[in-house]
């Protein structure tokens, strides 16, 4: 179907142009910028499969961001440096993580569901601050290396920003179309009966527990992958990653861009470290006055801001 009878689709294809073409025309600071809003919008996107689309409230989902950080930090100083196997192994560490933690977490709801996740986050925040021969402790494991890509005999290397910046475009890329089609599948529906009305869900045989488990693991999986992209980018896997202040990060993000839409966390991702870029130019106290400009923003946008936009221009959805 053409873009001029789908005109909800002009958006992404618009964006998707800007960001393709981005790093020729965007100096090499702001690439680095958008290269770290592409990682933390695709945690805030596979965040949203739990909170937009099934109703679930995780404040723990640092936990998982954190095990693919270090997954790729320890494997890269172990001297394995397949990416394949890099974005693989932090996406699994992650799975069987968010496994273990939905199998205690999901028989819960609302606030018991927020608060079993955040205690099982922090609790892997300790496990990662106190074990200093493997994680190194609060100083985090620094990455001497990165891995390297051989495609049709050639060679490529991410140490360049902008070589950097396509290698996280084309993963989040790919990473955000696989969580698309969850979204528009039978068992993303399935997911969104569960939203809106467990208890009929359940009337019609549906396993409440079994479908939370696979949307927690597949929704932390995807958050593992956006640790390895982002301890590639970053050279480093810290406990930081872990803590429950940047566990809030995504729940920021998504409620800022609009949970009820699949790309709206990642406008709310752009939206934050934007206002965040503009503010540090004027103040070192950035995180108040980003909340006295996000509180607005809350207020006016209901829906988030790129959900109420969408909503007003293109109402069919």
């Amino acid at each position: 179907m053409s873009l001029s009878m789908r005109p909800h689709l002009i958006g992404p294809f618009l964006l998707l142009l800007v960001l393709l073409f981005a790093p020729l025309l965007l100096p090499v600071y702001w690439i680095m910028i958008l290269t770290e809003i592409l990682i933390m919008g695709l945690l805030a996107v596979s965040f949203n499969l739990l909170l937009g689309y099934t109703g679930l409230l995780s404040f723990g989902h640092g936990a998982f961001f954190g095990l693919g950080a270090y997954t790729c930090a320890l494997l890269l100083q172990a001297g394995h440096q397949n990416l394949f196997v890099l974005l693989g192994a932090g996406m699994l560490v992650a799975l069987l993580a968010a496994l273990l933690i939905g199998f205690f977490s999901v028989r819960l709801d609302e606030i018991f569901f927020a608060m079993i996740t955040l205690g099982m986050g922090m609790l892997f925040f300790s496990i990662a601050h106190n074990w200093l021969a493997v994680t190194g402790g609060s100083d985090g494991l620094p990455v001497f290396a990165l891995p390297v890509l051989n495609l049709a005999g050639r060679e490529f290397t991410f140490y360049a920003p902008n070589s950097m910046y396509y290698l996280v475009f084309t993963t989040v890329l790919a990473g955000i179309v696989l969580l698309w089609l969850v979204v528009h599948s039978p068992f993303g529906l399935i997911l969104r009966a569960l939203r809106e009305n467990k208890q009929r869900v359940a009337f019609i045989g549906g396993n409440i527990q079994l479908l939370r488990i696979v949307a927690f693991a597949v929704s932390g999986s995807f958050a593992g992958l956006a640790g390895v992209l982002f301890c590639l980018f970053n050279s480093m896997a810290t406990p930081e990653f872990m803590h429950w202040s940047f566990s809030a990060k995504p729940v920021i993000m998504s409620i800022i861009g609009g949970t009820g839409v699949f790309l709206g966390p990642l406008f709310g991702a752009a939206i934050f470290f934007g206002l965040e870029q503009l503010i540090i130019h004027f103040t070192e106290n950035w995180m108040f006055f980003l909340g006295m400009v996000l509180i607005p923003i809350v207020l006016f946008f209901p829906q988030g801001v790129f959900g109420t936009l969408r909503n007003r221009f293109f109402k069919q959805g």
